[in-house]
């Protein structure tokens, strides 16, 4: 078995239901490979039954649950003391104890009932299994092999290891949020970090086909795979940028031509996160970093949405970002040398401190500006991600299902295959 401990959710008092409630529907999303695997509910823990299943397997994936804060395989016995002594046996011949290896027992009786209580427990186990693996030899402060053996009423858990996990709040918990995702480093890291908070996000991707590459399309589909790695499923919405960013560039203001191009996003992202009941935007900003996140900037261009901002790196430099990319595994994606739209129309020298008022009078004097953005937002491709899924490179060839057909088909299609479902978007740089 695998035993999985809450985090932050453990103090949230009348709301504690409804957090293990959600960390438990993401357990239950990240183990849908794994069918024969059983969840077994207990008041603040959970347990995975392996029935067969890879155990080392299903670790390296329960560890990117958010809300659970460390796991354990674990050995179960029936809580009598001779079966709980056997097992614990069974787990120290198993780790097979090299000489001079420190050791102590940590035993826990949640059950009062058990007829000994958790320091009798400590000498009851330690003396037999001492007596019976001369290699070990007692360390209670700093032991290399530390045996936990915790009763329950029903049954004893006796396990060794403490493998920490991705911790957080457990996803959706917190509401949903439309994460603004590009081909670059910040803008997965972002996405990370608001899965990590209990956010469950929805990615909004620009493109500007064919000045940007389906290759690069398919970069950021890469990325999204691997966020859904961690969510267990995650929406790409694909946006058609390049009528409006076309547009944005006549307008002769080479110097705010990124301010402009990011507030249009920025309402698009918005309208789409209505469509999508979701209450926030989530940006990979990062204070000074480029030009358009400087504090003028991201103040002139956050004017264009009543949604809160959500900046999770905001004052994080690029080397911890870096480190996280690595972390989390996006970086190697994130560097590959495919263009978005950001790349395009660069000025030499963009404002870091635009002037609202004047930005809003640029953005008057294109009167199709709200009929491009619209017709961006209807043209929008949604496609749908899961965990564990190999090849996403198959989901770039389906295009044009209506938004409603596509909802339909969330719940009729399996895990292992993505679902398209109305929206076409390239990111913008760095940014998001």
């Amino acid at each position: 078995m695998i035993l999985l401990r809450y985090g932050e959710i453990t103090i949230k008092g009348r709301n504690r239901s409804r957090f293990e409630k959600a960390a438990h529907e993401h357990v239950k999303a990240v183990l849908a490979p794994f069918p024969q695997a059983r969840i077994i509910k207990e008041f603040g823990r959970l347990y995975i039954e392996a029935n067969g299943e890879p155990i080392q397997e299903m670790i390296q994936v329960l560890r990117h649950v958010f809300g659970i804060v460390s796991l354990s395989p674990v050995k179960r016995a029936p809580s009598e003391f001779d079966a709980v002594l056997k097992t614990a046996m069974e787990m120290v011949e198993e780790y097979n104890p090299a000489p001079g290896t420190t050791f102590k027992v940590t035993a826990r009786r949640a059950w009062k009932k058990f007829p000994h209580t958790s320091q009798e427990l400590n000498h009851l186990v330690a003396a037999p299994i001492l007596k019976e693996f001369p290699n070990l030899s007692v360390n209670v402060r700093q032991p290399l092999f530390n045996l936990h053996v915790e009763v329950r009423e029903e049954n004893t858990y006796v396990f060794h290891e403490v493998i920490p996990t991705a911790g957080g709040f457990p996803l959706g918990s917190n509401g949903k949020g439309m994460l603004l995702l590009s081909g670059g480093i910040d803008s997965p890291v972002a996405g990370y970090q608001a899965l990590k908070r209990g956010l469950e996000i929805e990615a909004v991707h620009f493109h500007s086909f064919p000045f940007t590459s389906e290759r690069a399309k398919q970069k950021v589909v890469d990325l999204a795979q691997i966020l859904a790695n961690y969510a267990g499923r995650i929406r790409v919405h694909m946006v058609p940028f390049t009528e409006v960013q076309t547009k944005l560039h006549q307008a002769g203001e080479e110097h705010l031509t990124i301010t402009l191009m990011r507030r249009s996003m920025l309402r698009i992202a918005s309208m789409l996160a209505d469509k999508r009941k979701a209450l926030a935007l989530v940006t990979g900003d990062s204070l000074g970093q480029v030009a358009s996140q400087t504090l003028g900037s991201m103040n002139v261009i956050g004017r264009a949405t009543e949604l809160p901002l959500l900046r999770p790196l905001i004052t994080m430099d690029k080397e911890e970002i870096v480190q996280i990319a690595h972390q989390i595994q996006t970086f190697e994606t994130s560097i590959l040398p495919y263009e978005d739209c950001c790349t395009l129309f660069v000025a030499k020298s963009p404002a870091t401190n635009p002037n609202l008022r004047i930005v809003e009078k640029i953005e008057a004097r294109i009167p199709e500006l709200d009929d491009l953005i619209q017709d961006a937002v209807d043209r929008t491709e949604m496609i749908t991600l899961y965990a564990g899924q190999q090849q996403p490179d198959a989901l770039l060839k389906q295009h044009n299902q209506p938004h409603d057909q596509a909802e339909e088909s969330l719940h009729t299609s399996s895990p292992d295959h993505a679902v398209s479902e109305g929206s076409s978007n390239q990111e913008v740089g760095d940014w998001f």
